[in-house]
């Protein structure tokens, strides 16, 4: 299915998404993209339905031919501090600000969103599925995080984070069993594992 390039004809629209949402570790990042209403890109989509190498491509693309983007992370202890839905919002507002030119209305990956003032917004679920804009914003988020954690695998090394991003796979839970948990896990994330062994 090919993907919409707007939702409103009428308004500045800016596709939001985030990533990193259900990690164990690190940021939560989020990307705010306008792009021009005759967009097209037929490689565009998901970025979890993407390799990494095309992911790679199609981030400097986005960022040659948009309007305007940005892109905002908020850390593990903020996290920590306000929960990761608050988190996912916070980096969502915090991108949308950062833009120079400011969005008439906003489209939203997911379910939930907290309302900004003086800004229109839609939640489309799988939204990164069906609309360039966020699925723009899906690639920008997903690859800027996987670059600091990519950075921060070179630091600690052994939970394999240049390839799960911090996420918890068989190799990350065994690694945290095994070292304990660094300084930049998220203490309110918790897996069976650590439950039981009272990590």
């Amino acid at each position: 299915m090919m993907l919409k390039p707007f939702l409103q004809e009428h308004y500045t629209e800016a596709g939001l998404d985030e990533a990193g949402r259900g990690c164990l570790a690190g940021p939560v990042y989020a990307a705010a993209v306008i792009l021009p209403k005759d967009y097209f890109n037929k490689r565009l989509n998901d970025s979890k339905k993407l390799s990494k190498k095309v992911r790679e491509q199609l981030r400097a693309e986005i960022e040659k031919e948009a309007i305007d983007y940005a892109v905002s992370s908020v850390n593990h202890q903020k996290i920590d501090e306000i929960n990761i839905h608050n988190a996912s919002y916070l980096a969502m507002h915090q991108a949308v600000k950062k833009l120079k030119s400011p969005p008439q209305f906003l489209l939203v990956d997911g379910n939930r969103f907290n309302p900004m003032e003086g800004i229109r917004h839609q939640c489309i679920i799988k939204g990164d599925g069906l609309y360039f804009s966020i699925a723009a914003a899906s690639v920008l988020a997903k690859t800027y995080r996987d670059d600091f954690m990519e950075k921060l695998a070179k630091e600690f090394p052994g939970y394999g984070w240049e390839r799960n991003a911090g996420y918890g796979t068989k190799q990350h839970v065994d690694a945290i069993l095994k070292y304990g948990r660094t300084p930049y896990h998220r203490k309110t994330f918790q897996i069976k594992a650590q439950l039981r062994l009272g990590l």
